[in-house]
């Protein structure tokens, strides 16, 4: 039996008539934290806890500590509840279910979600409420989720800090002085302290591994092309860098749990003609899975936490049966200067009014040292960075027969403390350097699975796992051993 069922026979009849609603709910609460969305979706189906629990639950731990740290930008109280009763009602009669029946889930803000504004984090938006789910939330409901909130995110995603002008600044549960990452920095806060079980957020240059690495959670950044996206709210199609690098995925506490909610979310829909229909598992390679380990990936150094972290990720493989090896990838560096200058072509020619004109300063000056660092683009230059990717992408793809794997950090450096982001040009250009690798994935468009491996000094230790395209089977498969020899507490209460 789940846990989540040994709890609810444990209770059922005795707990709950002696607490009160809220003691009662704080307790399921409790328990929910233990399982996975699988568990929880098993104990719902089986009527061990109804979905209206699980749901008035999650609401409880929003009352109780998003005050505190300021994850979600919206909280769907009253459709959440009215879906879970109807989730309830159908069990209840019998009907079909899907595989995630009742469980609840939240959903970055500049993803659609039918009846609540697609906000991208800024005042401008506050009222674009799309008629239509994303194609990936669509599948979700289709398999019986239930949306619960919205998370917070910085301004249209341009910061890897969660600082947004109309919801203000996201807190890091483990410690306020440094960032929760971004920008799908609400998912992951919302996730660390149990709010959630499952977040829905996007990666553009590392904002799902990104946050989840500061928050000590799980993350998924699928392969371009796996996970159908819509056409944008307004009638201008977003510039060729946004198409080829930004992708959705799911965040979680269980790498488990983002397998499942892959296998939900990567159907077809006509609005994407980047989606690709690839099996969701890959031939098994070569045994044993040949890993390279790449602990310094930048060009500034690595910090020792994060060295010792992806070590211990290494020795967790190699324990597991993979053959583990010190191995750099190819042109790291090319990686990180070939993304920078095609951002700074496309935003310059297409975004950058838009930043001034509906974004905060912190914002703006943000992207304006950004855009110091690349100079300006000419037509001539940019085909020859679209070009560069191509070769980039071959050596990679060469690089990845010998070597299925790449374990690798997310950041050469731990979270930064929150306003490093803003301290000028040579900051920015740090914080680049230390994305080398993360934003070289979104570039070639691979699979990435970021998971945690521990907590040092306070503050969460986490890797990421690097896969060829379409691939994210053999990543999983890694996270999961890593995760099986290294848990995490999360979630957590804030400690801030």
């Amino acid at each position: 039996m789940p846990p989540y069922g040994v709890f609810a026979v444990a209770t059922r009849g005795v707990l709950r008539h002696t607490l009160d609603l809220q003691s009662w709910s704080r307790a399921l609460a409790n328990e929910l934290w233990r399982g996975s969305l699988e568990d929880l979706a098993q104990a719902i189906r089986t009527r061990a806890v109804s979905s209206t629990e699980v749901v008035q639950a999650h609401l409880q731990r929003i009352d109780a500590v998003d005050p505190r740290v300021n994850a979600l930008s919206e909280v769907l109280r009253d459709a959440a509840l009215q879906a879970a009763a109807q989730a309830d009602r159908a069990l209840a009669q019998g009907a079909p279910v899907g595989p995630l029946h009742g469980v609840p889930f939240t959903v970055k803000p500049n993803i659609d979600l039918a009846g609540s504004a697609t906000t991208s984090g800024v005042p401008a938006l506050r009222e674009a409420v799309p008629l239509r789910d994303a194609p990936h939330v669509a599948q979700l409901r289709g398999a019986g989720a239930i949306p619960l909130a919205r998370g917070n995110m910085p301004d249209f995603g341009f910061r890897w800090h969660t600082d947004s002008s109309l919801h203000g600044a996201s807190i890091n549960p483990w410690d306020a002085r440094v960032t929760p990452g971004g920008s799908s920095g609400g998912e992951a806060i919302a996730l660390a302290t149990g709010m959630t079980p499952l977040g829905l957020g996007n990666d553009f240059g590392g904002s799902l591994r990104y946050p989840a690495l500061c928050c000590g959670v799980a993350a998924l950044r699928p392969t371009l092309g796996r996970v159908a996206r819509a056409a944008p709210p307004t009638p201008v199609e977003p510039p060729l860098s946004f198409q080829m690098f930004s992708v959705h995925g799911p965040m979680a506490r269980h790498v488990r749990d983002l397998r499942l909610a892959f296998t939900l979310m990567s159907a077809a829909d006509a609005r994407d003609p980047w989606w690709v229909p690839a099996p969701l598992a890959g031939p098994p390679p070569r045994a044993p899975i040949k890993v390279a380990v790449c602990v310094d990936p930048g060009a500034s150094g690595v910090h020792v936490q994060v060295a010792e972290g992806v070590r211990k990720a290494a020795r967790c493989l190699q324990q597991a049966g993979y053959d583990v090896e010190e191995i750099a990838p190819p042109q790291v560096q090319d990686m990180l200067e070939t993304y920078m200058r095609i951002i700074a072509a496309d935003v310059r020619s297409t975004l950058l009014p838009a930043v001034h004109a509906l974004t905060s300063p912190d914002t703006q000056r943000f992207v304006d040292d950004f855009m110091q660092l690349v100079p300006a683009s000419t037509l001539p230059g940019y085909i020859e960075a679209l070009a560069r990717r191509n070769q980039i992408a071959r050596a990679w793809a060469l690089f990845q027969q010998d070597c299925p794997l790449l374990l690798a950090p997310v950041s050469t450096q731990p979270p930064f403390a929150v306003g490093f982001d803003l301290a000028g040009v040579d900051a920015v250009r740090a914080l680049m350097q230390s994305m080398a690798l993360s934003v070289g994935v979104n570039l070639l468009g691979l699979p990435a699975v970021a998971v945690p491996v521990g907590v040092a000094q306070g503050l969460p230790q986490g890797v990421q796992l690097i896969g060829a395209r379409y691939r994210e089977d053999l990543c999983l498969d890694a996270a999961e051993c890593i995760e099986r020899a290294a848990a995490m507490p999360t979630p957590i209460d804030p400690r801030c």
